[in-house]
């Protein structure tokens, strides 16, 4: 099984982040792709991907929430990053109307200028979006035919939104979301209409630790150790056998990023 979100360059991780790795090898974690959300955590991300090449990659991008720093020379830092062969899409990216740290013109321009970059380099992309559906699939759907691949990291959307995704071809990325009984129902239920060769698996770590895991570590961070949990219970629930369904999502995250 495979973790295609992994914030391993955050703080909560400073202190421990080899043991963190160690405790997903020995969890029957396969590989995980460590996100970028701006060029110091991208670099960051790069690095520590280099440290565990062949388990680890990275994603080298701006995330929406830093878009008001996308400027000439981070782009260039994010092109000379995704020229390494450890980072195999470009992102975090895309649009989060939800609290607008960017405003939504500055989210909008780095979004776009990303998308362009990753046509360029022919990269997949990794990519965000909260509550800003419509202008992110305006923004997207020009771009989906230079792009080699996308997925919807953390996809918390509706039925219809969820539609609309898989029309385009984009595939959809899965958290501990779905084991939350107060947030996640919805998208619980709406599991089985996602196809099993567009379905990636994700923990988002440290956040979104899951609700239902018990018992839960002491520090109420999550881990891609917990990734096994998300993907019994989302087999569950697309009734569907666990083993299967964590080799199916390892074999849709190598595919998609291109990993060897």
């Amino acid at each position: 099984m495979f973790d295609i979100g992994v914030n391993l360059t955050s703080s909560q991780f400073t202190k421990d982040g080899q043991q963190v790795v160690e405790r997903a090898r020995l969890a029957g974690v396969t590989g995980m792709l460590i996100t970028g959300t701006n060029a110091h955590q991208s670099a960051a991300a790069s690095a520590l991907a280099q440290q565990q090449r062949g388990y680890c990659w990275a994603t080298a991008g701006v995330h929406p929430h830093d878009a008001s720093s996308w400027n000439e020379d981070v782009a260039q830092q994010i092109r000379q990053l995704a020229l390494r062969p450890e980072v195999v899409a470009i992102g975090e990216c895309g649009l989060d109307f939800n609290r607008n740290f960017s405003t939504p013109a500055q989210q909008e321009a780095a979004f776009s200028a990303q998308l362009a970059l990753a046509a360029e380099l022919n990269l997949p992309v990794f990519l965000h979006c909260r509550e800003a559906h419509a202008r992110f699939a305006a923004l997207l759907t020009p771009w989906l035919d230079k792009l080699p691949a996308a997925v919807v990291h953390c996809f918390t959307g509706t039925a219809s939104e969820l539609a609309y995704c898989l029309a385009l071809g984009l595939s959809i990325g899965i958290t501990g979301w779905v084991c939350d009984e107060r947030r996640g129902l919805a998208l619980r239920a709406l599991l089985p209409q996602i196809p099993a060769d567009r379905l990636l698996l994700e923990t988002d770590a440290p956040y979104l630790l899951p609700r239902d895991l018990h018992p839960k570590p002491a520090s109420r961070r999550n881990e891609p150790c917990f990734l096994p949990h998300i993907v019994r219970q989302v087999a569950v629930w697309r009734q569907e056998d666990p083993e299967w369904l964590g080799r199916k999502t390892d074999e849709n995250a190598r595919r998609l990023f291109r990993l060897v």
